[in-house]
């Protein structure tokens, strides 16, 4: 009988926004080590310049509004590929742990009896406002952030956009939205629950990546304002005060 090969590994590494500078030097060991790369439609083309030459590389998808590779299926080919001994990279648009699913194939592998890596990368969240040149959090401002999915799990509660707004209105946090575009109407209304329609806003689409494009505005005026900019997929949603710098900049621009 044929022996059986050694387990291989599976690590999940943050490709950041978009932009192959914002690596960090371990996501890049990590995949030019790897010999199998499974890779989601956000991850920027110059990542995959440092996978090693032979590397099988399989795009599986993942984006919000467009089809894409079952979850069961790509956490079926990330055991597959390690019990057949390769080191193998999930690769993942942002931050394995923020939006990515990051934990149900940490889950699904554990249960098979092997042990993940996770390399943390830059998060779009985060790397959207900054591209602008504002701050998430600031000390006369916002004194935390709110990191919300607009794109809930399906047949799930949903978000509570009104208890939302209240809260970030009484604790002073800004509001980052994720895959919020396709509910944008029901976000801004939610929100207008406890906001004032004055609110900075801003929407970022392919933060860092060349292809960049932003609308600063208010809450008010955030569903005019974004479909007037022809804005999409993929774009970070921000609403707070630390928005009116920017605001400001663009105004005298």
């Amino acid at each position: 009988m044929k022996p059986m090969p050694p387990p291989g590994q599976v690590t999940l590494v943050g490709a950041g926004p978009g932009d192959p500078e914002l690596l960090t030097l371990k996501a890049v060991r990590a995949i030019a080590a790897a010999s199998v790369i499974l890779v989601d439609d956000l991850v920027g083309d110059g990542v995959l310049a440092h996978a090693r030459p032979g590397a099988r590389i399989t795009y599986v998808g993942k984006r919000g509004g467009c089809r894409s590779t079952p979850q069961d299926t790509i956490e079926q080919l990330m055991l597959d590929a390690a019990r057949a001994g390769e080191n193998v990279v999930r690769l993942k648009g942002g931050d394995p742990f923020i939006f990515g699913r990051g934990g149900e194939e940490v889950e699904s592998l554990r249960r098979a009896g092997i042990e993940p890596a996770v390399v943390n990368g830059v998060t779009a969240g985060l790397a959207a406002l900054t591209s602008l040149g504002a701050p998430l959090t600031h000390r006369e401002h916002a004194q935390g952030v709110i990191f919300v999915t607009g794109h809930p799990q399906k047949d799930g509660p949903g978000v509570d956009w009104a208890r939302l707004a209240e809260s970030a209105r009484d604790l002073r946090l800004t509001l980052v939205i994720y895959m919020g575009i396709g509910s944008a109407a029901g976000i801004q209304a939610g929100l207008l629950a406890a906001l004032a329609p004055d609110t900075p806003a801003a929407v970022i689409e392919r933060a860092s990546l060349p292809a960049q494009r932003q609308c600063v505005t208010t809450l008010g005026a955030l569903l005019q304002d974004l479909r007037a900019a022809g804005l999409g997929s993929p774009a970070i949603m921000v609403v707070g005060d630390v928005v009116r710098g920017v605001a400001a900049v663009h105004a005298r621009g």
